[in-house]
């Protein structure tokens, strides 16, 4: 949910700390400085002068964006199996992992909007939580709104449970770096467990899409869908935004600490993945997973539940599927495979964002507007028009094209600008407050 400059064809790295403006891509989710707001001179400037551009974001970050906004449209448009019965293409590389990306950046996005490495505290605080709460209220709604369009068999729409994250990421702000790890790697083995034990004793429920009915009718039945038993359950994926939160904590300009983000990410994928395929082999798990699970599922399901993933959660008819790594499961394993993989991606893209600018042009102005382009491509997913690679094309196409064009002359997305002005206001609502400039506002963080 960002924003992009009019400035794009030079992109200057960051320094390694928060330092002068440079040219480049503004990040949409960091505060305005001082005398930037809705177009405001700073107080004691001349009344002409034009107001100080953004901090130039890492274009990286935004093709990342881009990178989970094309996986998402590729599990939506390309049928999960080939017509040889193996799973196609865009679902290997995007089902379960595209969509853990987009939730990865979501956290490196707050972090950058939270004072980056320097968690906030006091007024600064408040004024972050205020903001990002409304900023989740704003997401949630259009989730909701797009729940009465989107029908279940066309996608699953993740805003509804991203506002839900949004407001439990909101305690977590005030933790460094060295926090934030620790609680993305206890939130990841815990949380799983805690989902696990808590919907054995609830009846599975038809798999919808929520909407704004569903919060007068029956507002306890969606808390529960959007935090623990649907497609996208806030309570284990707040693991990704904790994940994200510590990265957009780090000195991303620093290629060091990126190329270390990189490693660190393909070694946590590669060793979540052997450690599930060791305990379900050689420790004979998998055979006490497919005896318990066929008890209540057929053999068949059971084994497209393996392969292509169940839907969010996993089933609970064996404690064993906690320890596979099933697409979309939310097993411990799971999280940390995708993690993983999220980070290994979004590590890339920042290496490559600093000599291959051009190239990733086209995917980063899709990144700086994925409110926008992931609303509008739910709608062409709902419309009557025949799925498969084309579809793919044509959308991807037509959606970067259109970014790329908006950007030259707006700051923002259509939707990124609504939640912008709203948050913004907020924010400075709160900093306006008597006694604000007596408020400690930020300290370094580690």
């Amino acid at each position: 949910m960002s924003q992009t400059s009019e400035h794009r064809n030079i992109v200057a790295p960051l320094p390694s700390e928060p330092g002068p403006t440079v040219a480049g891509l503004p990040h949409s989710c960091a505060p305005a400085p001082a005398g930037d707001v809705a177009g405001t001179p700073a107080e004691g400037a001349p009344a002409k002068a034009a107001p100080p551009r953004p901090r130039a974001r890492l274009i990286g970050i935004d093709a990342a964006r881009g990178v989970a906004l094309v996986g998402m449209m590729s599990v939506h448009l390309i049928p999960a199996a080939t017509d040889a019965g193996d799973v196609s293409l865009a679902w290997l590389l995007s089902n379960g992992k595209a969509s853990a990306l987009f939730a990865l950046l979501a956290g490196v996005g707050i972090a950058f909007s939270t004072g980056r490495r320097r968690p906030p505290r006091g007024l600064a605080w408040r004024a972050a939580a205020l903001s990002l709460l409304t900023r989740a209220v704003i997401i949630a709604a259009i989730g909701l709104a797009l729940g009465y369009v989107v029908g279940t068999g066309d996608a699953a729409v993740i805003l509804a449970y991203y506002g839900v994250l949004f407001a439990l990421a909101i305690p977590f702000l005030r933790l460094s770096t060295r926090g934030l790890v620790v609680a993305a790697a206890i939130a990841a083995l815990v949380m799983p467990l805690v989902s696990y034990a808590l919907r054995l004793e609830l009846t599975p429920v038809p798999e919808a899409n929520p909407t704004l009915t569903d919060l007068v009718t029956d507002p306890l039945g969606l808390l529960l869908q959007l935090t623990l038993t649907g497609v996208f359950p806030a309570l284990v994926w707040i693991a990704y935004l904790l994940a994200g939160m510590a990265v957009g904590r780090a000195v991303l300009a620093s290629r060091r600490v990126v190329s270390q983000i990189t490693l660190i990410g393909l070694a946590l994928a590669l060793a979540s993945s052997l450690l599930s395929m060791l305990l379900l082999t050689v420790g004979g798990r998998g055979e006490a997973l497919r005896l318990d699970a066929v008890q209540s599922m057929d053999f068949e399901l059971y084994q497209d539940t393996l392969t292509w993933g169940p839907s969010g959660t996993t089933p609970t008819n064996s404690p064993w599927w906690l320890v596979a790594t099933a697409p979309h499961s939310g097993s411990p394993l799971d999280l940390a495979f995708t993690i993983g993989v999220a980070l290994a991606v979004l590590g890339a893209c920042l290496l490559l964002g600093r000599g291959l600018q051009p190239l990733l042009r086209p995917l980063a102005a899709g990144g700086s507007m994925t409110l926008t382009l992931y609303s509008v491509h739910l709608l062409l997913v709902a419309a009557p028009f025949p799925r498969g690679v084309l579809n793919l094309v044509v959308q991807v196409a037509v959606l970067l094209t259109f970014a790329l064009v908006w950007n030259r002359s707006h700051l923002r997305g259509p939707l990124e600008e609504l939640v912008w002005r709203a948050t913004d206001a907020v924010r400075r609502k709160v900093l306006s407050s008597p006694g604000a400039h007596r408020a400690p506002t930020t300290t370094t963080g580690s």
